[in-house]
């Protein structure tokens, strides 16, 4: 069985509508349209051989280097052959309107990716390939010549390959050859779904039109970015990656760009993320709001009014992005990613009980709404005391109830610490929230704190184990789970409480791997070893750093950064044993525990220094 490219090999481009991951050697080896969640019509990253892809090959290949330009998602590759040298420039156009509407998509995407190839240095010969495979491989289709361009069409599926040279077809496939000089240039268009007489002439002509405006759009959206901190490049990097996971016309936010990676090898854990999970773009809405994203956040919130009509009272765990979310299958005739399956489309987790959900929110909505001084849009401030005394409501009818967690473990509802932290967090933000904005009874926040308290309370007692040393995953348990970690960040305990700092060395002995940390060592109903969990190692990142201890964290940090692959990129999760990355990539989780660990590094290093500056003894002696 042929050997997958590694998962760290992929770079991303998109439009906010959908996205293209692209490796190293320059092959387009998955692309979904219109949509994120969208059936894959470039599938080779799951399947080498039944997996459609638009390959290049250079003839006499030396060696690549790619990177993206500037505070852009337009990426370029650097091609070396024997003959000479050439940069290959992949983009998805964005279209911004002017002027910017208030609410609404900032850009509009054309389902089109543009591919520039110009030879810099002497001469190179080589052809690009495109054969899709629709619908996961599962629509055969046959190209015919149209116009000068090469159209495939399988039912309602369609792509337009427009290039110049002039594309040809050989059996499944469009073959555009090419031998370039110096300063010369070969175009290859991939349209979907459009078949305009003049489309052929217009995509070439205007590509690098096309080009220019997006790289404006990517430069006008950087230029936003508020944090001007040391690590500037690498957390605007996550920036971008998180709007691209956003679908703009409904404002949803994927959880990553792909679906059926695994997370062991081997194993069962292929699953489908190309969905808005609450928590993931809760915490996600966070980091952008905390970047000057604030825009972002609002699109966000926008997704929600308009996907709960109920404006909290039957607020889900997961949605589409704009439909509703399929029943969770398996695509058998797929091999996997290295032959691991079983390919897993949909998402059976929707139908899970997940109570943490109500905190997520409400911290998202109550930063946000801090960020704009508690002066909403008006379709949000209207509704605000319905959206707390729903969610609030939620929060204190489960606050007994067994769920499956943040980890979605499919082996039975247990009393999570992690759930318990969060309902103590909705109730609390929610009262804070109440306190700034009108129509809000007092005596009805008071209720509020005073279930919050005994919430708190209860988990400190019943979730902390003394033969642990160490607050467990559940009431009970004796398992250890590093989401305790997460919840400390949100104030849920006292980052200086001795039990969090010997529940934080009980993680590092026992689920960490040097900075990477598993999420648990647990049955947990799925099959093989999953790699070390990213967000949680910078989870850790955070911890140490509220504690005081910034010379551990900065150093933990910058070598958890170098361990992203070489354009800044992050998977779900890091194999310890061999550095690799396992799992849907990239995922929106570890780039937005990236921005929070990257902030709050800075403002603990700013209150209490770095070991060997002058706040670092005070801290001590007040210690």
């Amino acid at each position: 069985m042929p050997v997958s490219k590694p998962i760290s090999d992929y770079a991303l481009i998109g439009d906010t509508h959908s996205c293209a991951l692209i490796a190293r050697d320059g092959s387009v080896d998955w692309l979904c349209w219109p949509r994120h969640d969208s059936p894959a019509l470039f599938l080779k990253l799951l399947d080498d051989e039944k997996g459609g892809s638009c390959a290049l090959a250079l003839d006499g290949l030396d060696r690549t280097h790619r990177r993206y330009r500037s505070e852009t998602n337009i990426l370029e590759t650097t091609f070396e052959t024997r003959t000479g040298r050439a940069l290959l420039t992949d983009a998805m156009p964005v279209n911004p309107p002017a002027p910017e509407p208030e609410e609404g998509p900032d850009g509009e995407g054309e389902s089109r990716l543009i591919r520039r190839l110009t030879c810099e240095e002497g001469t190179i010969e080589g052809r690009f390939t495109v054969r899709p495979t629709f619908d996961y491989a599962r629509r055969p289709c046959e190209p015919m010549d149209d116009r000068g361009s090469v159209l495939f069409e399988a039912g309602d599926w369609r792509l337009r390959v427009n290039a110049s040279p002039a594309p040809r077809i050989a059996d499944e496939t469009a073959i555009v050859t090419f031998r370039l000089k110096a300063g010369e240039t070969a175009y290859l268009v991939l349209t979907h779904g459009e078949d305009d007489e003049g489309a052929a002439i217009e995509d070439l002509a205007g590509a690098d039109r096309r080009i220019a405006t997006t790289e404006e759009y990517w430069h006008r959206w950087s230029a936003r970015c508020t944090y001007r901190g040391p690590y500037r490049d690498t957390v605007l990097r996550s920036a971008l990656c998180l709007k691209l996971l956003t679908y703009s016309p409904s404002g949803g936010i994927v959880a990553a760009a792909t679906a059926g990676l695994p997370e062991a090898v081997p194993g069962n854990r292929n699953f489908d993320y190309r969905f808005t999970w609450m928590r993931d773009a809760a915490f996600t809405v966070t980091a952008f709001v905390m970047l000057g994203y604030v825009r972002e956040a609002s699109e966000f919130l926008r997704f929600l009014r308009e996907r709960d009509p109920t404006y909290g009272r039957d607020t889900r765990l997961m949605y589409g992005v704009c439909d509703t979310i399929p029943p969770e299958e398996a695509l058998t005739h797929l091999s996997g990613w290295n032959g691991i399956g079983p390919v897993l489309i949909g998402n059976a987790a929707e139908d899970q009980d997940q109570h943490d959900i109500y905190g997520e929110l409400l911290r998202a909505l109550c930063v946000f709404l801090e960020a704009v001084d508690y002066n909403p849009p008006e379709k949000v401030h209207d509704r605000l005391p319905e959206v707390l005394d729903n969610l609030t409501a939620r929060a204190i009818r489960h606050r007994h109830d067994a769920d499956n967690g943040i980890w979605e473990l499919r082996t039975g509802p247990r009393q999570q610490f992690h759930t318990k932290a969060m309902l103590w967090v909705a109730l609390t933000d929610a009262a804070r929230i109440g306190r700034h904005i009108r129509g809000v009874p007092e005596d009805r926040i008071a209720e509020w704190e005073r279930v919050a308290a005994e919430i708190r309370a209860e988990y400190l007692e019943k979730g902390w184990s003394e033969e642990r040393g160490a607050f467990t995953g559940a009431y009970g348990s004796h398992h250890l789970d590093a989401a305790v970690l997460r919840v400390a960040l949100f104030g849920a305990i006292d980052p200086s409480d001795p039990r969090l700092r010997s529940t934080l060395a009980a993680v590092e002995r026992e689920l960490g791997d040097g900075d990477l940390i598993y999420r648990y060592r647990m049955e947990d109903g799925f099959e093989g070893d999953e790699g070390a969990f990213t967000a949680c190692a910078f989870w850790r990142v955070g911890c140490l750093a509220l504690d005081g201890r910034t010379g551990e964290a900065k150093a933990a940090f910058e070598r958890l950064v170098a361990r992203g692959n070489d354009v800044g990129l992050f998977a779900e999760e890091i194999d310890p044993a061999t550095g690799e990355q396992r799992g849907n990539t990239p995922q929106g989780f570890s780039h937005m525990a990236l921005i929070n660990a990257a902030l709050r590094l800075d403002a603990s290093i700013a209150k209490f220094g770095l070991p060997g500056g002058a706040a670092e003894p005070e801290r001590r002696a007040a210690e």
